[in-house]
């Protein structure tokens, strides 16, 4: 089985084959992943095995021992789409509870939460389930994750 040993932020030539990953299936340091074999690529699947715990955003790569490069892509997951008036208002508070939130300019979207549902509609928002990728804003700097109260 071929291994994936390390990572890149972008590809530097055609991905020998694609694998997609809900938000929390891109934080990984050891897994074994079923390549998407619907493209033409290498199919079957690899072994994840990098030197730390890793958070990979749409667009990175895994790199294979041999130097194929592995594309990662954002899988569709259930997702909560905020909408509202004073959506910067709105998306303060989100970021004050640490949520990772992919931040559009009519929208913002989260992962389901029901609290945090509830006070988005104390604060005058609006929302709905939908199943998008999810790729939200990185950590400070832009780099890393957000996290909850829970970490």
């Amino acid at each position: 089985m071929p291994r994936a040993t390390g990572t890149r932020d972008h590809a530097h030539g055609p991905a020998s084959g694609r694998v997609a990953l809900d938000y929390e299936g891109r934080f990984l340091r050891r897994k074994v992943l079923q390549l998407a074999d619907d493209d033409g690529g290498i199919g079957g699947s690899i072994l994840v095995d990098l030197p730390k715990t890793t958070s990979l955003d749409h667009g990175s790569v895994l790199v294979l021992e041999d130097g194929r490069e592995i594309a990662v892509e954002a899988a569709p997951e259930r997702l909560l789409e905020i909408t509202g008036e004073d959506l910067t208002r709105i998306a303060w508070h989100v970021g004050n509870r640490h949520t990772p939130c992919q931040i559009e300019g009519s929208r913002l979207l989260i992962q389901p939460d029901h609290v945090i549902a509830e006070m988005l509609t104390l604060l005058g928002a609006s929302t709905r389930e939908v199943t998008e990728p999810f790729t939200p804003e990185g950590g400070a700097y832009g780099h890393g994750r957000t996290h909850s109260h829970a970490h």
